[in-house]
């Protein structure tokens, strides 16, 4: 089931400068590293200024941030597309979840992979904007599992839960370091397995 992730803007908002600074702040964050881009190269970017910038952000720890959460409303976007295609169908949902994110994976190759993860490692500080942001869809992400693993009848849910979220985390860091044909390649067949093998018999 492929899926695209993109903006929940209306298309005649996408012009107006506080969008503008969004989608080039999440570009250039995410390509070069949040420490390494400063908010002069940000506003330069989205054809506009520091001043116009610091007017819809009041700092970029907040712009950080912001773009993190734009990042979330669009994972939430894909559950709850997922979960429309297969009402009443808990392991169903699971599944195309998992396969979802397997072929998300793919589009990492070349790329830094897991923005969250990223932006966790650059931001060691817990006080951070951002770093509540991160925790928050993490957390997230990872009850919906339990939730589904739960609803589908699967053995231990917590347990496969906690499996398949880490897997998944895996998979989107060992694509940075060994690549996309790397032991990520095979993450819907380990997604897969997981799951049978929590199975009721």
């Amino acid at each position: 089931m492929t899926l695209q992730m993109t903006s929940s803007e209306p298309r005649e908002a996408l012009d107006r400068p506080r969008d503008r600074i969004l989608r080039a702040a999440r570009d250039l964050f995410y390509r070069n590293g949040i420490h390494a881009v400063g908010v002069d190269a940000i506003a330069e970017a989205a054809g506009t200024n520091k001043m116009t910038l610091y007017r819809h952000f009041r700092s970029k720890d907040e712009l950080v941030a912001e773009c993190l959460k734009d990042r979330g409303r669009e994972l939430e976007a894909a559950w709850l597309a997922i979960e429309a295609a297969h009402g009443g169908d808990p392991r169903g949902q699971l599944l195309a979840w998992l396969d979802w994110l397997a072929e998300f994976k793919l589009e990492f190759a070349g790329t830094r992979g897991c923005a969250f993860l990223n932006a966790a490692v650059e931001l060691p500080d817990p006080t951070h904007p951002a770093r509540r942001v991160i925790e928050s869809i993490k957390s997230l992400h990872h009850t919906k599992l339990v939730a589904l693993c739960r609803a589908a009848g699967l053995r231990d849910p917590e347990l496969l839960a906690d499996e398949l979220f880490l897997l998944g985390e895996g998979a989107r860091v060992s694509v940075q370091s060994v690549g996309v044909d790397g032991p990520a390649a095979r993450l819907a067949e380990m997604f897969q397995r997981l799951v049978t093998a929590h199975e009721s018999h």
